[in-house]
């Protein structure tokens, strides 16, 4: 008998936008409801937004809002949260009307409301502005699930005090929670809620009718009931729920048991062990062969239970394997599906060669210009992550492998953060975060890791390949150093060119305002080289090393001046 395949997010949509009295239909709704690897990354996503009370472009921004946020959301990382792609799309939306608005006098004022519901995996997210709103019926209730943003007048109408484009800057609301089998939801333009109101809602989408006749129902209702304003009504029932996880990945790897623990010759799923890698607290690393194929690859699983990986170690290593899947770049070990995988691990690509590390316990002496290509090809790699939203944090030479193809490739993702890792869901870390020697002086300060991090540890492995020195010295774990001026390179390798060790120095710099802002930045160093050398500070001048000095010297001045004072007194 087969298996049966896994239930996917399905849903029932329909929707329906009346002008009613007025001369133009300023609403605008819209949905996307993408399949496969789309649907599981970023899920389905609908819209309703209503252009600003009878402004002449009301219609385009509403319209064009919707529209812009359907095609720009689908188009941002994967590894990023919902509500941070929601919320950069929206806010550049909202930029642009702004700016368009204020470009000549008929497009004065164009803005719109809009409410946005996603739905990915068994989890709903809103983002809102304006007085549009969004209604779940769950179990005979009707829920607001949006406040309105408006301000109070004695004369007029409620009149918004939010709406994407009206301001320069913009608050957007966001709400998120739990979906349930036959959830149904439902965006209203004020039209229909303000016409309708609770109650009527409520027995109209009791009818159990399908989405797209409740839709039209709803909006001829608030029609006929004397709607004064367009009438949208969007849709939305819950047919099927996916089963529950960390998309997915974590709900099928937490039901697997880790495998046994290991040797050379062993077969697993049709995999033969050729050689353990590496084995930490809490990993074990296997080079294994596919008996069918013959292909070699690396297989990365936990310790066998009893031996110290819990359930919190299965979650982090089914969301490093998330991480590394969404990585489509040759300069990183690409994860390779296994149907046959029984037992708890992932596989990877497997490359002939060395980790940099272990070219310098073999004695290799990098020159000047083999560290700088080095490095370059580093923050090339560096960059792919910083693009998608992720900060590895713990580059060092042990995680950068120099292959036999001559391609450098960066290495390992179990410590890696991601923006797209949902709030509620925290990991055990599967190794130390981080490096000692490698870790920028902030984050002993408890600070968290970022791109500025990265990028020093980035200066710390250049520096250690020139000279196999750190440039504040080694740091034990649990030791809390305090840092002073970095040693410049040049004592121990005095053939690093100049403009070399200024770039350095400045990777190094032990405040992160005095490195380099993003990996490309640092990029551009590298590549302009002696021809536009940077210029950089040998030493730190001596009131940011002692804030506190100018005080201390105003103090000894006062009392200097003071026994001046009392002495020219006693001679009189």
């Amino acid at each position: 008998m087969k298996n049966p395949k896994p239930s996917l997010l399905r849903i029932d949509l329909g929707h329906t936008s009346l002008r009613g009295p007025r001369p133009r239909n300023e609403d605008y709704c819209a949905g996307a409801t993408p399949e496969g690897l789309e649907l599981e990354n970023k899920g389905i996503l609908v819209a309703v937004a209503d252009g600003v009370g009878g402004h002449a472009d009301g219609r385009e921004a509403s319209e064009y809002c919707v529209r812009s946020l359907l095609a720009d959301y689908y188009s941002t990382p994967d590894t990023w949260s919902v509500p941070q792609a929601l919320d950069k799309v929206i806010v550049a939306l909202n930029r642009w009307l702004y700016a368009h608005s204020r470009r000549a006098p008929d497009t004065a004022g164009m803005a719109t409301t809009l409410s946005a519901l996603v739905l990915r995996g068994r989890r709903y997210v809103i983002g809102h502005v304006g007085d549009t709103r969004v209604y779940r019926w769950r179990d005979g209730e009707l829920t607001q699930l949006t406040s309105d943003h408006v301000w109070e007048h004695p004369e007029l109408k409620n009149v918004l005090s939010r709406a994407v484009g009206l301001d320069a800057g913009l608050a957007v609301d966001y709400a998120d929670g739990d979906l349930a089998p036959d959830d149904v939801f439902l965006l209203a333009s004020d039209g229909v809620w303000g016409t309708l109101g609770a109650p009527r809602l409520a027995k109209l989408l009791n009818l159990n009718e399908s989405a797209d006749v409740a839709a039209a129902r709803i909006a001829n209702a608030a029609t006929d009931a004397g709607a004064q304003d367009n009438c949208t009504a969007l849709v939305l029932r819950v047919l099927e729920l996916p089963p529950d996880g960390l998309r997915d990945t974590l709900a099928r790897v937490s039901a697997l048991p880790p495998p046994p623990r290991l040797k050379p010759g062993q077969v697993l799923d049709g995999l033969e062990v050729a050689e353990v890698l590496h084995e930490s607290r809490v990993t074990l690393l296997y080079r294994v062969r596919a008996v069918a194929s013959g292909q070699d690859f690396v297989l990365k699983t936990l310790r066998p239970l009893g031996e110290g990986a819990d359930a919190a170690d299965t979650a982090a290593l089914a969301h490093e394997e998330w991480l590394a899947r969404r990585i489509a770049s040759a300069d990183f070990p690409q994860v390779v599906s296994w149907p046959a995988r029984r037992y708890l691990y992932y596989l990877m690509s497997w490359h002939e060669g060395a980790t940099l590390a272990r070219h310098l316990e073999q004695g290799r002496r990098f020159t000047a210009v083999e560290a700088a290509d080095l490095t370059t090809r580093t923050l090339k790699a560096l960059a792919v992550l910083h693009r998608l939203a992720i900060v590895h944090r713990d580059i060092k030479p042990d995680n950068l492998h120099l292959g036999a193809d001559g391609r450098l490739r960066l290495l390992d993702l179990g410590v890696a953060a991601s923006d797209g890792q949902d709030a509620a869901e925290v990991f055990n870390e599967i190794n130390n975060p981080g490096t000692p020697s490698y870790m920028a002086p902030e984050l002993f300060a408890g600070k968290p890791a970022n791109e500025s991090s990265d990028l020093y540890a980035v200066g710390v492995t250049l520096y250690q390949l020139l000279t196999r020195k750190y440039p504040y010295g080694e740091i034990e774990p649990f030791q809390t150093p305090r840092f002073g001026d970095p040693l410049p390179p040049t004592r121990y390798r005095p053939d690093i060119p100049d403009w070399l060790e200024s770039v350095m120095l400045k990777a190094v710099a032990r405040e992160p305002a005095d490195r380099f802002e993003t990996a490309e930045e640092f990029l551009l160093a590298l590549e302009r080289g002696a021809q536009r050398p940077l210029r950089v500070a040998r030493r730190t001048p001596l009131l940011r090393r002692d804030p506190m000095l100018g005080l201390k010297l105003l103090a000894v001045a006062s009392l200097v001046l003071n026994a001046l004072l009392i002495f020219l007194l006693l001679v009189r």
